[in-house]
Order: C-alpha cells, then sequence, then structure tokens
C-alpha cells in the first residue's frame, strides 16, 4: 500500500518531495507527448479506484477482516517494489537496522492508520469519508502551530474552519450514519495527523540513517510495508480474523483473490503515479488536481453503491469538497508568500 496520498501530506512538502524523492532513476517510461495529462489521468484513476475497490471489497463482498486485507495489499507491494528494485528498474535505499529503528515509530502509526481507515471504510459511505478526512488537516495544522511554532495565515484557518462545519452538518444530515464507523474515522484523523507530524520530526534522522543520506519515496513504501508485516500478523492473531477467514468462503472464490490484488496493486500505482505526475507538472498543479480528484470520487462512491442522501446532505458534501479546494489554494498562498 502507499506510504501517504496527497490527502496525508502538506501541500508545503510537495516542492521539497519533487527534489528529495528524485532518485538517479526513476522509472525508464517511454517518450510520450503531453506527459503531464496522462499522468494527471494515471493519478486520479488509480487515487479514485483504490478507495472504491477497497469499499466494494469490505461492503460488497462483505469481508469483515480489515487488517488481513491491509496485510495483504502490503505483500504485493513489498513483492512489487523489491523485483522492481532488484531488478535495477527504480532505486530504492537499503534495509539497515539503523533505519529501522529510526522509523518503527512512524511504521507503527502508520499501520494504525491504515487500520482505522479500513474499519472506518467498511461503514462510512465514500463522499462522507472525504469530507471527514479533511479534519486530519485541522489536527495537522494545530500540531504544526503547537509543536513546531509554525504560524498559518488567516484564509488557512477560515478554510479549516469551513472543514469543519461542512464535516459536523455532513454527519448531521447523514443518513446512513454509523456511529462505530464514526469512532474509526475520528481515531483515523489523529493518527493521520501524528503521522504526517512524526514523519516531520524523524525524517532528518531517517535521511542520516541512510548510505546516501536521501530517502525517496518508493523507499519509504518498501520500509513502511515490510516493517507493518510482523505488526500486521500480530493484529490478525489478536483481533482474532484467523477465525473469520478460516470459515469465509470468499477465500475460495478466485474472482475474490483477483480483486483484493488489484487493490494492493493500485495502492502502489498512487506513489508511482503521483511522483510521475509531480514530475511534469508544478506542485500547485499537483495539490489542486488531488483536491479536486475528491469530487469525481464522491459522485462515483455515492451512485456506484447507490448511497441514500438528501439534499441537506448532499449540499454538505459539496460544501465540504469546496472548502478542500479553497484549503489548497491557501496553503499555496502562504508558502509562496513564505
Amino acid at each position: 500500500m502507499r506510504s501517504f496520498s496527497v490527502d496525508d501530506v502538506d501541500l508545503e512538502d510537495v516542492e521539497a518531495s519533487k527534489d528529495r524523492d528524485r532518485p538517479s532513476h526513476f522509472l525508464r517510461l517511454p517518450n510520450i507527448q503531453n506527459q503531464s495529462l496522462l499522468s494527471g489521468l494515471a493519478y486520479c484513476i488509480a487515487s479514485c479506484s483504490m478507495i472504491l475497490v477497497n469499499k466494494f471489497v469490505l461492503s460488497g463482498y462483505g469481508f469483515n477482516a480489515g487488517i488481513f486485507l491491509m496485510l495483504y495489499q502490503n505483500i504485493v507491494s513489498v513483492t512489487i517494489v523489491s523485483t522492481l528494485s532488484l531488478s535495477g528498474v527504480i532505486s530504492t535505499e537499503p534495509l539497515t537496522w539503523k533505519l529501522i529503528k529510526v522509523w518503527l515509530p512512524v511504521n507503527i502509526i502508520f499501520v494504525g492508520m491504515l487500520i482505522t481507515s479500513m474499519f472506518s471504510l467498511k461503514y462510512i459511505n465514500v463522499a462522507m469519508l472525504t469530507i471527514l478526512k479533511n479534519v486530519a488537516n485541522v489536527l495537522t495544522a494545530s500540531g504544526e502551530t503547537y509543536f513546531f511554532k509554525k504560524q498559518h495565515d488567516r484564509q488557512v484557518w477560515i478554510s479549516l474552519m469551513l472543514m469543519i462545519i461542512s464535516a459536523i452538518a455532513g454527519g448531521v444530515t447523514d443518513l446512513s450514519f454509523h456511529a462505530v464507523g464514526y469512532t474509526w474515522q475520528i481515531l483515523n484523523c489523529f493518527l493521520t495527523a501524528s503521522y504526517s507530524l512524526t514523519l516531520r520530526h524523524v525524517m532528518d534522522s531517517a535521511k542520516e540513517a541512510t548510505r546516501s543520506g536521501n530517502l525517496n519515496e518508493l523507499s519509504m513504501v518498501l520500509l513502511n510495508n515490510i516493517l507493518s508485516l510482523p505488526l500486521g500478523v500480530i493484529l490478525v492473531l489478536g483481533f482474532n480474523e484467523v477465525e473469520y477467514l478460516l470459515e469465509t468462503p470468499l477465500l475460495r472464490m478466485p474472482t475474490f483473490w483477483l480483486v483484493i490484488t488489484a487493490s494492493g496493486v493500485l495502492g502502489l500505482a498512487i506513489s508511482f503515479t503521483s511522483m510521475w505526475f509531480l514530475r511534469q507538472t508544478s506542485a500547485t498543479t499537483y495539490s489542486l488536481v488531488g483536491s479536486l480528484n475528491k469530487i469525481p470520487l464522491s459522485i462515483a462512491g455515492i451512485l456506484l453503491f447507490k448511497v441514500r442522501t438528501s439534499m441537506e446532505n448532499s449540499i454538505s458534501i459539496l460544501f465540504g469538497l469546496l472548502a478542500g479546494v479553497f484549503f489548497a489554494r491557501a496553503k499555496l498562498r502562504e508558502n509562496s508568500q513564505s
């Protein structure tokens, strides 16, 4: 699964990551005209498809082993990235005990973030999930101010306030409101914010622990997913998912294995396409497309899963989506001024 998406990374880090994640050779892509458009479409399709496929697995199939799903997706990612790295297609940092010890606290939060996302997605419709995820931006910005003394301008705080209002209004008017799902999503927001803040804190130490002094995103994908495997096995046993896995007929269906394998490939595809898109465009385009991408995702989630909604809830969702776009523009404006 991907290390993080555009939703989880602060927009101010996008330009820096453009240089930070540039390996000596990334992917040997053919010389295609207008790669900006192609990479943008690929990124949008991958990011939307990942969430929709996960929702289909958890709600459509009624699969009740979210931790196992996360574990299997990470196994798929490790297999693909390791194969590409060994064949010389991509460049990743060698894993050392020094790097693992530095990265372990980040990885524990990462695993918790993925698991709570799986649990909440099972109960909450996709459109509301995109709105509730905005709360993580509020927590991250507050954490930056408290821990790192970073000052945000008025437009940023206004957009964050609009996000809170849309999340509350959306929850109140949600016809499919599920307390368990909302509880998991609130916890996910705290973990997502913690992941972003902790990542910023340990990144310099992690770079020092590598042989090259750099840590690109594919190395983080490999590091996060490898470290998540033993923890995932422990959690599968701890949450007693083994008994369910032995009894469910889903694991005897080849089509089900095909779908969950595709979800793992899509998770990794987000990392590849986001880096490809970022290299073809500016940080502004990348960030705004990430925010605008939530609109077709929300519409697709409502239509594909036949979500019961009301006019009030639809307006709340639209309000939250626009607040997300306003937040992206405000952050980019703030960064350009600083």
